[in-house]
Parts: structure tokens; sequence; C-alpha cells
């Protein structure tokens, strides 16, 4: 597998980043490519979502943390520096081979440093029975897209009070907060965030790819469709 980085090392928003997955997916040659990013503080909601029901605009707003609609299904996420983001690209389009293979690759990496990580059939990542993974899924033509979240360490206040999940489904899973069904991987490696980005890098790919100035660039044209207002809102 690929290993793909960007010319600088600059923090981008995470519409990027999406733009990139489908650029990738859409652009480079037949093969299976993985890049690691993080954002400053944003939420992140799925293509069928209602912002307005699932987000704290008023919340988000107050404290600048951006908000983004993906491609992919599945529910509302929070992501900050801490919070490590991991996008998969491959030429393979059959949904659950890929979702498994993406999930044996992120178990892959925690076993390798000694967790007894497990996976769930809703496609999300625990340890100790806590979640420190979640995934998502789409494709196009012949590619398929996977990107899911590496809780290394996060704001919490923000994650709890930035999305708004409802009563009745906090109460339908038995919990009382947010907080207690996520764990966090700092609290079982001694690896700093850049280290474990490393340790991913060399647990899952052979070889680089370093994307070039007009490629970053023919991404911040396919960036534009995401910061729509007609697709965030679905108007």
């Amino acid at each position: 597998m690929k290993y793909l980085t960007l010319p600088d090392q600059q923090m981008r928003r995470l519409s990027f980043y999406l733009a990139m997955e489908e650029y990738v997916a859409r652009m480079l040659p037949a093969d299976d490519y993985l890049f690691l990013w993080q954002v400053k503080p944003t939420v992140i909601f799925g293509r069928n979502q209602q912002m307005e029901s699932e987000v704290n605009e008023s919340y988000c707003r107050a404290h600048d943390i951006q908000m983004f609609r993906r491609k992919s299904g599945g529910g509302c996420v929070y992501a900050d520096e801490q919070n490590l983001m991991v996008s998969y690209v491959t030429a393979d389009d059959q949904v659950g081979v890929v979702f498994n293979r993406f999930l044996q690759m992120l178990l892959r990496v925690l076993r390798k440093l000694g967790i007894q990580a497990t996976s769930t059939s809703r496609n999300d990542v625990l340890i100790d029975g806590r979640k420190v993974s979640g995934t998502a899924f789409y494709h196009l033509p012949g590619r398929s897209i996977v990107h899911g979240t590496l809780l290394y360490d996060t704001n919490m206040e923000h994650m709890l009070n930035a999305i708004t999940p409802s009563a009745e489904k906090l109460r339908q899973k038995g919990i009382q907060s947010v907080r207690q069904r996520i764990t966090l991987l700092k609290d079982y490696v001694s690896l700093t965030l850049p280290q474990l980005k490393e340790h991913i890098r060399l647990t899952l790919c052979d070889s680089q790819v370093l994307l070039q100035p007009a490629e970053v660039l023919a991404i911040g044209q396919l960036e534009k469709q995401y910061l729509r207002d007609d697709f965030i809102h679905l108007l």
C-alpha cells in the first residue's frame, strides 16, 4: 500500500481532505492508498443527516468549530488536532470486503502496540468495550473510500457539546453520556501522536507517494463542491 503525503505540513480544513480522498479515487492509478490527517476543531456529519438536528450550531460558532458534510454515510463526529483521521482508497468496490480490510488494518496497528482491540458489526473499533474508532464508506465507479477516526486525545468538552445526540438515542444505548462510551489511545500507549502516525505508516505501507503542487491545486478546485451551501445544508 502507498502512503500519500502533501508537499507541505500545512494543516488544512476538513473539506480539503475529503476532496483529496475523492481526487485520489478519481485520478490516481488503481492501487491501495493511505493517508493520515488532522484538523482544527471541526464537526463532520454524514451525507443523509440534517445538520440542524445533529450539530449544536450555536456552540460551534461560539467556539470556532467548523462544520462540514461528507459524502459517506454514518453519524456525526467531532475532530480536532489530537484526533487522527485515517483515509483509505482502494480499487475494490465490494463494501463488506473493503470495510473488513480497513478494520483489520486498524486492529493490526493497535495489536502491534500490545492493545487487544476488537471490532464490531457496526464497523467500530473498541478497546475494553469502549469506542476508539468509527468508520464510514462511500464508493465511486470501481473505487472505494473508507475513512475512520483514531481517538488519540480530544477536547472532551467540545466533543460533548458540539454534537447533539438525542436523549432517547442515549437511553436506548443504556448510557448516560458520550464520555462513557469512548476511550483515548493516549491512555494505552507511550507514543506521542507523531510517533503513532509513523507507526501506522510503517505497519501498513511499503512505499510513499508525494503529491505535486499541481495536484494540490486540483484538489482545491474539487474542494469547492464541499463548501457550497446547498451541499452542506441539503438545499
